[in-house]
């Protein structure tokens, strides 16, 4: 029976065949992982409102509104500009 060489073949095609269902497996969950970070990055970009401005006319608009607080703040408690 330890000769035969038909229980060598289905030896090897099982082993082969596990380890083609645990590859898949983990291709699987990798794939599930990314899309999961992905998702993340999304919500964490839509929800991100303290997020500096990307152009440079919206970066001088708020500086321009933050200088407006400042004087419309100093003018509330008395102070001449």
């Amino acid at each position: 029976m330890t000769n035969d060489p038909n229980l060598y073949l289905i030896m090897a095609a099982t082993a082969l065949t596990g380890l083609a269902m645990m590859i898949a497996a983990t291709l699987i969950g990798w794939k599930s992982w990314l899309a999961l970070k992905k998702q993340e990055l999304s919500l964490v970009r839509g929800r991100d409102v303290d997020a500096p401005p990307s152009s440079t006319g919206a970066r001088i608009e708020i500086a321009d509104l933050k200088e407006r607080i400042r004087k419309l703040e100093a003018i509330a408690a008395g102070v001449d500009l």
